[in-house]
């Protein structure tokens, strides 16, 4: 083991650290074996504690394209239900992707969980600390989140989602009538959900969907941004990126954001509108009576915006391209939506309709499990973790809950690869293992805006099939040379390329904007 910790410790310091070609042997030699050295030393103890399996698992970083989660296939298939993974000389990661083995991670209590700042402390300059906070701040500040994302605050949210739905369905039939008939899900769809969460946020008619917003281009350029330095190892460091052109491009487009965010966080209430997002968290207090501070607010609001427009955008991008490739679903979920609207004239869905579209949300379920869009979740321990079969993970490791890895483990579930939306039938459930479907995260650090995000995953998918047919389509400039869709986890689950659609109106009526308070 010691051999084998040293070998990957000279080719680790390598590609971690690519030293100039100019640089004589001896300085080079000299820096691996010193990496190497803490790298073999770092293994040992590690290994020594860690107690998952046999022998640690010594795999390079995982890339973030298709090869990658066919990589993940591949561990998971050979290991079943964790293995332990070294990157570079310091990190020392452990990969789940079993149910029995997530549980006790993921309901670990909060005072003992920590997120992992290796994955989210890029997103801190952003989002603030809210995010990636531990112990009884974190907890504090959940509490007084909750009644933001109340089944009484999401009901006034399902006319935004209807409003924002049906401004990219107008623009869809146009392009449509020009001639484009094959569109990219993804650029429609991420600015429909900015659209959405700017309205539920801050009450804000961004009009985004049809003319360029500042705002909203540079959330989206954060994202491309936090990604490229994701990938970019040297660019991990503060003090190195905040010079390079990409670190000064982020700096400009986060002024944009934060400017905004403290504009609209600050602005007066106006007494006859129904309360959205910042006027749910401004009226929150703790049982001190104290409330959060602006700069908490601010954080709380960008946090929303950037944990709510991607992720969403992704689950309804990959939802539609799972029924366009099984048009037998497709029909059934559009007879559904059909039952349900036939006496509103099939114009917009209300909050009461949810609950009656029984398996168009099963199909929303397993799109979801096949193509979570949130890949993993990192965390952290403050103390020893008991696993089962008497295997321990150590204090202080990196614990990386696949729920990619999870919800493909052909030990879980029956033909994992294959889209199936009768896994989720209700006379299923009892015999599904718990922590099995975990697109949301699971215990006390889950994702608190599941809700909303479903709710608003149902409104868009139900008027999308209600208004059109959709079939697979390709990249007009790859033609059938695009060899199909190739996954790209990034920080959601996207596509090389895009994923395009091929859309046929079914004789739309003419939409009504429902009321828009």
């Amino acid at each position: 083991m010691v051999l084998q910790g040293l070998f990957l410790g000279l080719c680790c310091s390598n590609l971690l650290f690519k030293i100039p070609q100019r640089c004589s042997v001896g300085f080079k030699s000299g820096h691996l074996f010193l990496f190497g050295s803490l790298l073999c030393w770092n293994i040992f103890f590690f290994a020594k504690h860690l107690q998952t399996g046999s022998q640690p698992l010594f795999v390079p970083q995982m890339q973030s394209t298709e090869e990658g989660l066919l990589q993940v296939d591949d561990l998971v298939q050979k290991y079943k239900h964790s293995c332990c993974w070294f990157l570079g000389p310091f990190y020392h990661l452990v990969r789940l992707f079993h149910p029995e083995y997530v549980r006790p991670l993921l309901m670990a209590p909060a005072s003992i969980t920590v997120k992992d700042e290796l994955i989210y402390d890029h997103l801190r300059p952003w989002l603030g600390d809210l995010l990636i906070s531990n112990g009884e701040e974190w907890s504090r500040r959940r509490r007084l989140l909750t009644p933001a994302f109340h089944f009484d605050i999401l009901k006034n949210y399902v006319a935004k989602f209807n409003s924002s739905a049906n401004t990219m369905h107008d623009k869809w039939c146009r392009l449509v009538a020009e001639g484009q008939t094959t569109l990219e899900m993804f650029d429609h769809i991420t600015l429909m959900t900015l659209d959405s969460l700017l309205k539920c946020a801050f009450s804000y008619n961004s009009n985004c969907q049809e003319s360029t917003s500042e705002y909203v281009s540079a959330i989206v350029k954060l994202s491309d941004l936090i990604i490229d330095r994701r990938q970019n190892i040297l660019h991990h460091w503060d003090w190195f990126y905040w010079k390079t052109e990409q670190g000064k491009q982020f700096k400009q487009a986060l002024s944009i954001v934060h400017r905004e965010t403290e504009a609209q966080s600050n602005r007066t209430k106006t007494p006859q509108r129904k309360k959205d997002f910042v006027d749910i968290i401004l009226l929150s207090e703790d049982e001190d009576g104290q409330g959060l501070s602006d700069e908490e607010i601010q954080a709380e609001a960008n946090t929303f915006m950037f944990a709510g427009h991607d992720t969403t955008a992704s689950a309804i991008c990959w939802t539609l391209y799972n029924l366009a490739r099984h048009s037998h679903y497709q029909e059934k979920c559009r007879q559904e939506v059909m039952d349900v609207t036939q006496e509103q004239d099939g114009h917009e869905i209300e909050w009461e309709d949810l609950s009656n579209l029984p398996f168009t949300t099963m199909c929303i379920r397993e799109s979801l499990r096949l193509h979570s869009p949130v890949q993993a979740v990192t965390r952290r321990y403050t103390q020893d973790m008991a696993l089962p079969e008497g295997r321990t993970v150590p204090q202080g490791a990196i614990c990386l809950v696949s729920i990619y890895g999870t919800h493909h483990n052909p030990a879980v579930w029956t033909d994992p690869h294959e889209f199936n939306p009768l896994r989720f039938d209700p006379t299923n459930a009892q015999s599904r293992a718990s922590h099995a479907f975990i697109p949301f995260s699971s215990g006390p650090r889950n994702c608190i805006g599941q809700k909303f995000a479903l709710a608003e995953l149902r409104v868009v998918v139900a008027l999308t099939l209600l208004r059109f047919r959709l079939t697979p389509g390709t990249n007009p400039e790859l033609g059938s040379s695009s060899g199909g869709v190739r996954r790209l986890p990034q920080l959601v689950l996207r596509a090389e390329g895009g994923l395009w659609l091929q859309l046929e109106p079914l004789n739309p009526p003419n939409v009504k904007e429902p009321l828009d308070e």
